[in-house]
């Protein structure tokens, strides 16, 4: 790894203005395997918030699990973070707005409805389950349970962000044609202020100038994914000049643990934003040029690629546990361990079915082009057409 400013790069001619006629296609970004490995360790600080939350621990191991995973939330804000990147990093400059919500849907859509599922089935086969009411039902079906506070933590909670995501999905085109049109120095100006609306948000919040907490609000965590969309847009145009991976990779860190030290809730976002935005970049410049990377090993990525799926129906899992459990047992250190072992290895072995079973396949079938029918050959106005075979 290295703590030195990234240096420059050269954007690919093919993925910086349209093609001119005959010309080929542009090319498809280069793939950045990193950031596949970095979005299972943050999957992993939300599977360890919610250990913390249901209590497993008790006495010195509950403090030691508070004090590693009671910041863990701000795995939901690298992962907004990383979704800006990501998909500015792929866009396709002649692409359309219904063709990248469709891969977009295909992405995300069938895990959230198969854990759907699973949250409606445990509502009313479990004891202890807050049943939905229909509306917060079809909020959840729709991906717009966000937006009202009575309904956000319904049926999966872990869903909220997807409600977040989906908003962002809508606005990705607009804020992509926006990008392309500011050059560097609008870039720049734009993650400038999306890091002032952060802290606005921030302080007002913790002021208490909303009636509900702003931290589950779709609009108030774009301004994440915008910043996220502006340091893709910058590592493309090869105007980055973040510190690399070693020290951005520090600053998180360094911002993870600040965050007990804020007012609880969304003011945690302003203690793990630098971090977050400059370790995305750095990953990726890492990947680029070819530099040493934890996150690019082969299990790492691979667990990337399960990310998904484990933070969709890890949550559900520990609520399952509950009927065995019960709420917050406090285990000692050995036996709160084993539980933890348990209730992981059913989340991973759930997220390796989901992604197997459910996701791959879907998005394949969603995303399947249609072939146009081929033409039949001629047939000679004196002779019977032979009889059509079958496949």
């Amino acid at each position: 790894m290295t703590t030195a400013t990234t240096p420059a790069l050269r954007t690919p001619p093919a993925r910086t203005g349209a093609a001119t006629a005959g010309s080929p296609a542009p090319a498809a970004a280069p793939s950045l395997p990193s950031l596949t490995g970095l979005r299972w360790m943050a999957a992993l600080l939300v599977f360890g918030l919610h250990v913390n939350n249901f209590g497993y621990f008790g006495g010195t191991g509950g403090r030691l699990v508070t004090w590693a995973f009671g910041a863990g939330a701000t795995g939901v804000s690298f992962f907004f973070v990383l979704s800006g990147f990501v998909l500015t990093w792929s866009a396709r400059p002649r692409d359309r707005a219904l063709a990248f919500w469709r891969r977009r849907i295909a992405r995300i859509y069938p895990v959230h409805l198969a854990t759907l599922t699973i949250a409606f089935v445990m509502a009313y086969t479990l004891a202890h389950q807050a049943r939905p009411t229909a509306k917060q039902a079809l909020a959840n079906v729709l991906l717009v349970h966000s937006w009202r506070q009575p309904w956000w933590q319904t049926l999966n909670p872990v869903s909220w962000s997807l409600a977040c995501e989906a908003f962002f999905y809508a606005a990705f085109p607009l804020l992509f044609l926006l990008l392309r049109r500011l050059g560097v120095r609008g870039s720049i100006a734009l993650g400038g202020l999306s890091v002032a609306a952060v802290l606005v948000l921030a302080w007002a919040d913790a002021h208490h100038w909303w009636t509900h907490p702003i931290y589950s609000f779709p609009a108030a965590r774009l301004p994440e994914f915008v910043l996220g969309a502006v340091t893709a847009r910058l590592v493309l145009l090869g105007r980055w000049r973040g510190p690399g991976l070693e020290a951005s990779l520090a600053l998180a860190v360094i911002g993870y643990f600040m965050v007990p030290q804020v007012t609880p809730g969304y003011s945690a976002t302003v203690c793990t934003l630098t971090g977050f935005t400059l370790l995305i970049p750095a990953a990726a410049v890492a990947d680029l040029h070819g530099l040493p990377s934890l996150w690019r090993r082969r299990r790492t990525v691979r667990l990337g690629e399960l990310s998904f799926a484990f933070y969709m129906i890890h949550l559900l899992v520990l609520r399952a546990g509950t009927e065995l459990l019960g709420k917050k047992p406090h285990f000692g250190a050995l036996a709160g361990l084993t539980v933890t072992a348990a209730a992981f290895t059913v989340s991973l072995g759930l997220s390796w079915l989901l992604y197997e079973a459910v996701e791959r396949p879907a998005r394949r079938l969603l995303l399947r082009r249609r072939r146009p029918a081929p033409l039949p050959d001629p047939v000679p106005a004196c002779r019977e057409a032979p009889a059509a075979t079958h496949d």
